[in-house]
Protein backbone atom coordinates (compact mmCIF):
# COMPACT_ATOMS: atom_id res chain seq x y z
CA UNK A 1 0.00 0.00 0.00
CA UNK A 2 1.34 3.20 -0.81
CA UNK A 3 0.81 7.01 0.33
CA UNK A 4 2.04 10.45 -0.98
CA UNK A 5 3.00 12.51 1.78
CA UNK A 6 3.63 16.37 1.36
CA UNK A 7 6.94 16.57 2.62
CA UNK A 8 10.19 18.98 2.50
CA UNK A 9 12.37 16.28 4.09
CA UNK A 10 16.04 15.15 3.30
CA UNK A 11 16.00 11.93 1.06
CA UNK A 12 15.99 8.61 2.99
CA UNK A 13 15.83 5.19 2.07
CA UNK A 14 13.29 3.79 -0.01
CA UNK A 15 10.99 1.41 1.63
CA UNK A 16 10.67 -0.42 -1.83
CA UNK A 17 13.16 -3.12 -2.68
CA UNK A 18 13.07 -2.74 -6.65
CA UNK A 19 13.91 1.05 -5.83
CA UNK A 20 17.71 0.30 -6.54
CA UNK A 21 17.65 -0.20 -10.70
CA UNK A 22 16.87 1.86 -13.62
CA UNK A 23 12.94 0.89 -13.58
CA UNK A 24 10.02 1.73 -11.36
CA UNK A 25 6.55 0.27 -11.88
CA UNK A 26 3.43 2.30 -11.10
CA UNK A 27 0.48 0.52 -8.90
CA UNK A 28 -1.96 1.57 -11.46
CA UNK A 29 -0.34 0.45 -14.94
CA UNK A 30 2.33 -1.93 -14.71
CA UNK A 31 4.63 -0.08 -16.68
CA UNK A 32 7.97 0.54 -16.24
CA UNK A 33 9.14 4.17 -15.97
CA UNK A 34 12.93 5.30 -16.00
CA UNK A 35 14.32 6.90 -13.16
CA UNK A 36 15.48 10.89 -13.37
CA UNK A 37 18.90 10.80 -12.50
CA UNK A 38 18.83 14.21 -10.79
CA UNK A 39 15.56 12.86 -8.23
CA UNK A 40 15.76 10.32 -5.93
CA UNK A 41 14.28 7.27 -5.92
CA UNK A 42 10.93 7.76 -3.32
CA UNK A 43 10.80 11.15 -5.71
CA UNK A 44 10.61 9.23 -9.07
CA UNK A 45 8.49 6.51 -8.03
CA UNK A 46 5.93 9.76 -7.22
CA UNK A 47 6.54 11.24 -10.49
CA UNK A 48 5.99 7.54 -12.10
CA UNK A 49 2.26 7.21 -10.16
CA UNK A 50 1.75 11.28 -11.14
CA UNK A 51 1.97 10.68 -14.46
CA UNK A 52 0.42 6.90 -15.10
CA UNK A 53 -2.44 7.60 -12.23
CA UNK A 54 -3.53 10.92 -12.09
CA UNK A 55 -2.52 11.54 -15.90
CA UNK A 56 -0.01 14.52 -15.08
CA UNK A 57 2.66 15.97 -17.42
CA UNK A 58 6.25 15.19 -16.91
CA UNK A 59 7.43 18.78 -16.15
CA UNK A 60 3.85 18.95 -13.39
CA UNK A 61 4.79 15.60 -12.05
CA UNK A 62 8.69 16.16 -11.43
CA UNK A 63 7.62 19.99 -10.29
CA UNK A 64 5.18 18.07 -7.22
CA UNK A 65 7.32 14.77 -6.65
CA UNK A 66 9.88 17.93 -4.82
CA UNK A 67 6.97 18.25 -2.77
CA UNK A 68 5.52 14.97 -2.23
CA UNK A 69 6.68 11.43 -0.60
CA UNK A 70 5.53 7.72 -1.18
CA UNK A 71 5.33 5.52 1.87
CA UNK A 72 4.05 2.38 1.94
CA UNK A 73 1.22 2.81 4.79
CA UNK A 74 -1.67 4.18 2.18
CA UNK A 75 -2.84 3.45 -1.48
CA UNK A 76 -4.07 6.67 -3.04
CA UNK A 77 -5.89 4.69 -5.32
CA UNK A 78 -8.82 5.03 -2.97
CA UNK A 79 -9.04 8.54 -3.45
CA UNK A 80 -8.76 8.68 -6.96
CA UNK A 81 -11.27 5.69 -6.83
CA UNK A 82 -13.35 8.18 -4.76
CA UNK A 83 -13.35 11.19 -7.59
CA UNK A 84 -13.68 8.63 -10.67
CA UNK A 85 -17.14 7.66 -8.48
CA UNK A 86 -18.70 10.96 -8.33
CA UNK A 87 -18.18 11.46 -11.73
CA UNK A 88 -14.41 13.25 -12.43
CA UNK A 89 -12.97 12.55 -15.82
CA UNK A 90 -9.06 11.65 -15.99
CA UNK A 91 -8.90 15.28 -17.16
CA UNK A 92 -10.75 16.82 -14.17
CA UNK A 93 -8.54 14.73 -11.65
CA UNK A 94 -5.15 16.28 -13.56
CA UNK A 95 -6.58 19.40 -13.12
CA UNK A 96 -7.56 18.87 -9.90
CA UNK A 97 -3.99 17.31 -8.18
CA UNK A 98 -2.27 19.67 -10.32
CA UNK A 99 -3.76 22.59 -8.08
CA UNK A 100 -4.04 20.58 -4.38
CA UNK A 101 -1.67 17.72 -4.54
CA UNK A 102 -2.73 17.56 -0.67
CA UNK A 103 -5.62 15.91 -1.51
CA UNK A 104 -3.99 12.31 -2.16
CA UNK A 105 -3.45 12.31 1.16
CA UNK A 106 -6.95 13.73 2.54
CA UNK A 107 -8.65 11.92 5.51
CA UNK A 108 -11.68 9.69 3.28
CA UNK A 109 -13.68 9.25 6.41
CA UNK A 110 -13.82 11.98 8.11
CA UNK A 111 -12.87 14.82 5.52
CA UNK A 112 -12.83 14.03 1.86
CA UNK A 113 -15.41 11.04 2.20
CA UNK A 114 -17.83 12.97 4.21
CA UNK A 115 -17.35 16.16 1.65
CA UNK A 116 -18.25 14.19 -1.42
CA UNK A 117 -21.13 13.24 -0.04
CA UNK A 118 -22.22 16.39 0.71
CA UNK A 119 -21.71 17.95 -2.27
CA UNK A 120 -22.99 15.15 -4.48
CA UNK A 121 -26.56 15.65 -2.22
CA UNK A 122 -26.94 19.22 -3.87
CA UNK A 123 -26.35 18.20 -7.38
CA UNK A 124 -22.87 18.27 -8.20
CA UNK A 125 -21.18 15.76 -10.00
CA UNK A 126 -19.28 14.94 -12.95
CA UNK A 127 -18.71 18.04 -15.16
CA UNK A 128 -20.77 20.61 -12.61
CA UNK A 129 -18.46 19.48 -9.34
CA UNK A 130 -15.56 19.47 -11.41
CA UNK A 131 -16.35 23.47 -12.32
CA UNK A 132 -16.87 24.12 -8.97
CA UNK A 133 -14.10 22.51 -7.56
CA UNK A 134 -12.24 24.04 -10.25
CA UNK A 135 -12.77 27.21 -8.51
CA UNK A 136 -11.48 26.19 -4.70
CA UNK A 137 -10.26 22.35 -4.52
CA UNK A 138 -9.69 23.20 -0.63
CA UNK A 139 -13.38 23.09 0.08
CA UNK A 140 -12.91 19.40 -0.15
CA UNK A 141 -10.71 19.20 2.86
CA UNK A 142 -13.01 22.09 4.66
CA UNK A 143 -15.63 21.78 7.44
CA UNK A 144 -18.55 21.71 4.47
CA UNK A 145 -20.88 19.95 6.81
CA UNK A 146 -21.12 22.72 9.26
CA UNK A 147 -20.90 25.43 6.82
CA UNK A 148 -23.99 23.94 5.14
CA UNK A 149 -26.27 22.90 8.71
CA UNK A 150 -25.67 26.58 9.18
CA UNK A 151 -27.59 27.82 6.15
CA UNK A 152 -29.99 25.34 6.96
CA UNK A 153 -31.14 26.68 10.64
CA UNK A 154 -31.38 29.76 8.77
CA UNK A 155 -33.89 29.10 6.10
CA UNK A 156 -31.85 28.04 3.61
CA UNK A 157 -33.00 25.38 0.91
CA UNK A 158 -30.69 23.22 -0.50
CA UNK A 159 -31.04 25.00 -4.23
CA UNK A 160 -30.55 28.44 -2.24
CA UNK A 161 -27.13 26.76 -0.65
CA UNK A 162 -26.26 25.04 -3.84
CA UNK A 163 -26.30 28.22 -5.81
CA UNK A 164 -23.84 29.83 -3.42
CA UNK A 165 -21.94 26.61 -3.96
CA UNK A 166 -21.44 27.46 -7.61
CA UNK A 167 -20.78 31.10 -6.97
CA UNK A 168 -19.37 31.43 -3.95
CA UNK A 169 -17.23 27.85 -2.93
CA UNK A 170 -14.79 29.24 -1.15
CA UNK A 171 -17.48 29.96 1.79
CA UNK A 172 -17.11 26.60 2.80
CA UNK A 173 -13.60 27.20 3.84
CA UNK A 174 -14.99 30.11 6.47
CA UNK A 175 -15.52 29.34 10.14
CA UNK A 176 -19.41 29.04 9.61
CA UNK A 177 -19.84 30.63 13.82
CA UNK A 178 -17.49 33.26 13.50
CA UNK A 179 -17.85 34.31 10.22
CA UNK A 180 -20.99 33.31 8.54
CA UNK A 181 -23.44 33.36 10.98
CA UNK A 182 -22.96 37.00 12.93
CA UNK A 183 -23.68 38.38 8.98
CA UNK A 184 -27.29 36.51 8.68
CA UNK A 185 -28.46 37.62 11.92
CA UNK A 186 -27.28 41.65 11.10
CA UNK A 187 -29.36 41.01 8.60
CA UNK A 188 -32.32 39.43 10.08
CA UNK A 189 -32.22 43.12 12.60
CA UNK A 190 -32.71 45.05 9.83
CA UNK A 191 -36.24 43.29 10.00
CA UNK A 192 -35.50 40.79 6.37
CA UNK A 193 -36.60 37.62 6.27
CA UNK A 194 -34.75 34.23 6.17
CA UNK A 195 -36.69 34.13 2.88
CA UNK A 196 -35.25 36.69 1.64
CA UNK A 197 -32.05 36.93 2.95
CA UNK A 198 -31.60 33.10 1.48
CA UNK A 199 -32.76 35.03 -1.90
CA UNK A 200 -30.25 37.75 -1.32
CA UNK A 201 -27.08 35.82 -0.77
CA UNK A 202 -27.66 33.16 -2.95
CA UNK A 203 -27.68 35.75 -6.06
CA UNK A 204 -25.36 38.07 -4.45
CA UNK A 205 -23.11 35.98 -2.00
CA UNK A 206 -20.15 38.19 -2.58
CA UNK A 207 -21.74 40.29 0.74
CA UNK A 208 -20.45 37.42 2.55
CA UNK A 209 -17.01 37.93 2.02
CA UNK A 210 -17.06 42.13 3.40
CA UNK A 211 -16.45 42.63 6.65
CA UNK A 212 -19.50 43.12 9.23
CA UNK A 213 -17.95 45.91 11.22
CA UNK A 214 -15.88 47.39 8.55
CA UNK A 215 -18.17 47.28 5.71
CA UNK A 216 -21.73 45.93 6.34
CA UNK A 217 -22.33 47.78 8.70
CA UNK A 218 -21.26 51.48 8.60
CA UNK A 219 -22.87 51.31 4.91
CA UNK A 220 -26.08 49.81 6.50
CA UNK A 221 -25.85 52.98 8.79
CA UNK A 222 -24.85 55.69 6.16
CA UNK A 223 -28.38 54.05 4.10
CA UNK A 224 -30.35 54.73 7.70
CA UNK A 225 -29.33 58.13 7.93
CA UNK A 226 -29.85 59.12 3.74
CA UNK A 227 -33.35 57.16 3.90
CA UNK A 228 -34.34 57.94 7.54
CA UNK A 229 -35.81 55.09 8.29
CA UNK A 230 -34.63 51.06 9.01
CA UNK A 231 -37.81 50.47 7.23
CA UNK A 232 -36.65 52.36 4.10
CA UNK A 233 -33.52 50.90 4.47
CA UNK A 234 -34.55 47.55 4.17
CA UNK A 235 -37.00 48.64 1.24
CA UNK A 236 -33.85 49.62 -0.76
CA UNK A 237 -31.88 46.55 -0.11
CA UNK A 238 -34.86 44.60 -1.41
CA UNK A 239 -34.99 46.50 -4.66
CA UNK A 240 -31.03 46.39 -5.09
CA UNK A 241 -29.49 42.90 -3.94
CA UNK A 242 -26.05 44.31 -4.95
CA UNK A 243 -26.47 47.12 -2.23
CA UNK A 244 -24.54 45.75 0.34
CA UNK A 245 -21.30 45.21 -1.53
CA UNK A 246 -21.30 49.11 -1.95
CA UNK A 247 -19.67 50.96 0.52
CA UNK A 248 -22.16 54.22 0.59
CA UNK A 249 -19.69 56.78 2.51
CA UNK A 250 -17.70 56.72 -0.50
CA UNK A 251 -20.30 56.25 -3.41
CA UNK A 252 -23.90 57.46 -1.61
CA UNK A 253 -23.03 60.63 0.23
CA UNK A 254 -21.13 62.28 -3.16
CA UNK A 255 -23.85 61.21 -5.74
CA UNK A 256 -26.41 62.95 -3.63
CA UNK A 257 -24.54 66.36 -3.74
CA UNK A 258 -24.48 65.99 -7.27
CA UNK A 259 -27.92 66.01 -7.58
CA UNK A 260 -28.50 68.58 -5.00
CA UNK A 261 -26.39 70.79 -6.81
CA UNK A 262 -28.38 70.47 -10.10
CA UNK A 263 -32.06 71.67 -7.56
CA UNK A 264 -33.17 68.29 -7.43
CA UNK A 265 -35.03 68.20 -4.13
CA UNK A 266 -34.45 66.01 -1.50
CA UNK A 267 -37.74 63.95 -0.94
CA UNK A 268 -36.99 63.92 -4.84
CA UNK A 269 -33.58 61.94 -4.55
CA UNK A 270 -35.14 59.87 -2.02
CA UNK A 271 -37.69 58.60 -4.41
CA UNK A 272 -34.97 57.99 -7.27
CA UNK A 273 -33.17 56.01 -4.69
CA UNK A 274 -35.93 53.51 -4.29
CA UNK A 275 -37.10 53.48 -7.73
CA UNK A 276 -33.61 52.39 -8.80
CA UNK A 277 -30.92 52.38 -6.32
CA UNK A 278 -27.83 52.25 -8.81
CA UNK A 279 -29.11 55.32 -9.86
CA UNK A 280 -26.90 56.87 -6.96
CA UNK A 281 -24.35 54.02 -6.67
CA UNK A 282 -22.96 55.02 -10.19
CA UNK A 283 -19.49 56.92 -10.87
CA UNK A 284 -20.09 60.82 -10.50
CA UNK A 285 -18.88 61.63 -13.91
CA UNK A 286 -22.01 58.95 -14.92
CA UNK A 287 -24.35 61.03 -13.01
CA UNK A 288 -23.57 64.30 -13.79
CA UNK A 289 -23.61 62.97 -17.37
CA UNK A 290 -26.88 61.94 -16.89
CA UNK A 291 -28.28 64.57 -15.46
CA UNK A 292 -27.42 66.85 -17.78
CA UNK A 293 -28.79 64.95 -20.47
CA UNK A 294 -32.29 64.65 -19.23
CA UNK A 295 -32.30 68.24 -18.29
CA UNK A 296 -31.43 69.07 -22.00
CA UNK A 297 -34.27 67.06 -23.08
CA UNK A 298 -36.27 69.44 -21.00
CA UNK A 299 -37.01 67.84 -17.90
CA UNK A 300 -37.29 69.62 -14.65
CA UNK A 301 -35.81 68.85 -11.64
CA UNK A 302 -38.62 69.43 -9.53
CA UNK A 303 -41.12 67.05 -11.26
CA UNK A 304 -41.65 62.93 -10.85
CA UNK A 305 -40.98 62.24 -14.39
CA UNK A 306 -37.41 64.15 -14.31
CA UNK A 307 -36.65 61.15 -11.10
CA UNK A 308 -38.18 58.85 -13.84
CA UNK A 309 -35.82 59.85 -16.75
CA UNK A 310 -32.82 59.42 -14.83
CA UNK A 311 -33.38 56.39 -13.47
CA UNK A 312 -34.13 55.21 -16.77
CA UNK A 313 -30.91 56.14 -18.38
CA UNK A 314 -29.02 54.89 -15.54
CA UNK A 315 -30.20 51.45 -16.38
CA UNK A 316 -27.84 51.59 -19.47
CA UNK A 317 -24.62 52.36 -20.43
CA UNK A 318 -25.02 55.20 -23.03
CA UNK A 319 -23.74 52.70 -25.81
CA UNK A 320 -26.99 51.00 -25.28
CA UNK A 321 -29.11 54.47 -25.22
CA UNK A 322 -28.02 54.93 -28.49
CA UNK A 323 -28.86 51.34 -29.77
CA UNK A 324 -32.16 51.73 -28.34
CA UNK A 325 -32.75 54.62 -30.03
CA UNK A 326 -30.90 53.88 -33.68
CA UNK A 327 -33.58 50.51 -33.27
CA UNK A 328 -36.61 52.85 -32.97
CA UNK A 329 -35.46 54.89 -35.79
CA UNK A 330 -34.92 52.15 -37.77
CA UNK A 331 -38.60 50.95 -37.36
CA UNK A 332 -39.86 54.39 -38.32
CA UNK A 333 -39.96 56.64 -35.36
CA UNK A 334 -38.04 60.19 -36.15
CA UNK A 335 -35.75 62.04 -33.30
CA UNK A 336 -38.45 64.22 -32.43
CA UNK A 337 -40.99 61.27 -32.35
CA UNK A 338 -38.53 59.15 -29.89
CA UNK A 339 -38.02 62.20 -27.45
CA UNK A 340 -41.57 62.93 -27.34
CA UNK A 341 -42.40 59.66 -26.28
CA UNK A 342 -39.77 59.68 -23.63
CA UNK A 343 -40.91 63.07 -21.91
CA UNK A 344 -44.29 61.47 -21.89
CA UNK A 345 -43.04 57.83 -20.38
CA UNK A 346 -39.72 58.04 -19.69
CA UNK A 347 -39.67 53.93 -19.42
CA UNK A 348 -40.58 53.04 -23.00
CA UNK A 349 -36.81 53.22 -23.33
CA UNK A 350 -35.99 50.24 -20.62
CA UNK A 351 -37.26 48.13 -23.76
CA UNK A 352 -34.83 45.61 -25.34
CA UNK A 353 -33.68 45.72 -28.71
CA UNK A 354 -35.43 42.74 -28.96
CA UNK A 355 -38.83 43.93 -27.55
CA UNK A 356 -38.86 46.88 -29.64
CA UNK A 357 -38.15 45.15 -32.28
CA UNK A 358 -41.51 42.63 -31.95
CA UNK A 359 -43.91 45.60 -30.64
CA UNK A 360 -43.34 48.25 -33.38
CA UNK A 361 -43.59 46.31 -36.49
CA UNK A 362 -46.84 44.66 -34.59
CA UNK A 363 -48.50 48.29 -34.13
CA UNK A 364 -47.64 49.80 -37.49
CA UNK A 365 -48.71 45.72 -39.82
CA UNK A 366 -51.17 44.34 -37.59
CA UNK A 367 -52.87 47.78 -36.04
CA UNK A 368 -51.84 50.19 -38.85
CA UNK A 369 -50.86 52.62 -36.47
CA UNK A 370 -48.94 55.12 -37.75
CA UNK A 371 -45.51 56.36 -35.75
CA UNK A 372 -46.90 59.77 -34.56
CA UNK A 373 -49.82 57.59 -32.96
CA UNK A 374 -47.36 55.47 -31.09
CA UNK A 375 -45.20 58.65 -30.00
CA UNK A 376 -48.49 60.18 -28.65
CA UNK A 377 -49.31 56.82 -26.28
CA UNK A 378 -45.73 55.63 -25.08
CA UNK A 379 -47.56 53.47 -22.51
CA UNK A 380 -48.50 51.02 -25.03
CA UNK A 381 -44.89 50.19 -25.53
CA UNK A 382 -44.53 48.47 -21.87
CA UNK A 383 -46.90 46.24 -22.41
CA UNK A 384 -46.60 42.67 -22.70
CA UNK A 385 -47.43 41.50 -26.25
CA UNK A 386 -48.60 37.91 -25.63
CA UNK A 387 -50.14 37.99 -22.35
CA UNK A 388 -52.07 41.97 -22.79
CA UNK A 389 -51.81 43.51 -26.55
CA UNK A 390 -52.37 40.14 -28.67
CA UNK A 391 -55.73 38.92 -26.26
CA UNK A 392 -57.20 42.28 -26.29
CA UNK A 393 -56.23 42.88 -30.11
CA UNK A 394 -58.18 39.10 -30.56
CA UNK A 395 -61.30 40.25 -28.51
CA UNK A 396 -61.83 43.70 -30.39
CA UNK A 397 -61.30 42.10 -34.02
CA UNK A 398 -64.00 39.84 -33.53
CA UNK A 399 -66.35 42.19 -31.43
CA UNK A 400 -65.57 44.63 -34.81
CA UNK A 401 -66.61 41.71 -37.17
CA UNK A 402 -69.93 41.50 -35.14
CA UNK A 403 -70.50 44.78 -35.91
CA UNK A 404 -70.73 44.97 -31.26
CA UNK A 405 -67.64 48.16 -31.62
CA UNK A 406 -66.95 50.44 -34.42
CA UNK A 407 -63.24 51.36 -35.75
CA UNK A 408 -64.06 55.00 -34.34
CA UNK A 409 -63.01 53.16 -30.64
CA UNK A 410 -59.91 54.80 -28.80
CA UNK A 411 -57.86 51.15 -29.47
CA UNK A 412 -54.82 53.14 -26.80
CA UNK A 413 -57.27 53.70 -24.32
CA UNK A 414 -58.69 49.78 -24.18
CA UNK A 415 -54.80 48.65 -24.25
CA UNK A 416 -54.51 51.06 -21.12
CA UNK A 417 -57.59 50.15 -19.24
CA UNK A 418 -56.41 47.94 -16.04
CA UNK A 419 -57.56 44.16 -16.58
CA UNK A 420 -60.19 44.60 -13.68
CA UNK A 421 -61.41 47.22 -15.60
CA UNK A 422 -60.89 45.61 -19.36
CA UNK A 423 -63.17 42.56 -18.23
CA UNK A 424 -66.14 44.27 -16.48
CA UNK A 425 -66.31 46.99 -19.63
CA UNK A 426 -65.55 44.70 -22.32
CA UNK A 427 -65.62 40.81 -21.14
CA UNK A 428 -68.39 40.81 -19.13
CA UNK A 429 -70.62 43.23 -21.24
CA UNK A 430 -70.56 41.02 -24.41
CA UNK A 431 -69.70 37.66 -22.96
CA UNK A 432 -73.66 36.84 -23.38
CA UNK A 433 -73.79 37.81 -26.63
CA UNK A 434 -70.53 36.69 -28.04
CA UNK A 435 -70.09 33.65 -26.38
CA UNK A 436 -66.18 33.26 -28.43
CA UNK A 437 -64.97 36.27 -27.04
CA UNK A 438 -63.60 34.29 -23.56
CA UNK A 439 -62.30 31.94 -26.51
CA UNK A 440 -60.75 35.00 -28.12
CA UNK A 441 -58.98 36.34 -25.11
CA UNK A 442 -57.29 33.49 -23.87
CA UNK A 443 -55.99 32.52 -27.26
CA UNK A 444 -57.71 30.67 -29.25
CA UNK A 445 -58.96 32.56 -31.85
CA UNK A 446 -55.96 33.65 -33.63
CA UNK A 447 -55.47 37.23 -34.28
CA UNK A 448 -55.11 38.39 -37.93
CA UNK A 449 -55.01 41.79 -37.89
CA UNK A 450 -56.99 45.45 -38.65
CA UNK A 451 -57.41 46.45 -41.50
CA UNK A 452 -57.72 50.02 -40.77
CA UNK A 453 -56.44 52.23 -37.87
CA UNK A 454 -58.12 52.93 -34.96
CA UNK A 455 -58.85 56.30 -33.37
CA UNK A 456 -56.12 57.81 -31.00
Amino acid sequence: MLRLVCTKQKHRASPFPFSHGYFLFSTSIRKPIKVLPNLTDQQSFTVSYLQKSCGLSSESAISLAKKLQIEATHNPDSVLSLFKTHGLTQSHIRNLITKRPGLLLADLDTKLGPNMKLFKSLGFSGASLAKMLNKHPQVLESDAQTVFELFRSHGFSEKDIKTLTMRLPQLFIYDAKKTIKPKIEFLKSLGLSELYIAKLLSNEPYVLTRSLENHIIPSVQALVRFLGSDVSASKAIKGCHRMLEYNFEKVLDPNVSIFRSHGVPESLIVKMFLINPRTLLLKGSRVSEIIGDVKELGFDPNKMLFALAVCTMARMSKACWEQKLETYRSLGLSKDEIYSAFRKQPMCMINSVKKIHKLMPFFMNKLNMKPSMISKNPDILLFSLEKRIIPRCSVLQLLLSQGFIKEDVKFPYVLKMTNKNFRLRILSKYEAVVPDIVKAYKGKIEFQGFSSSFNV
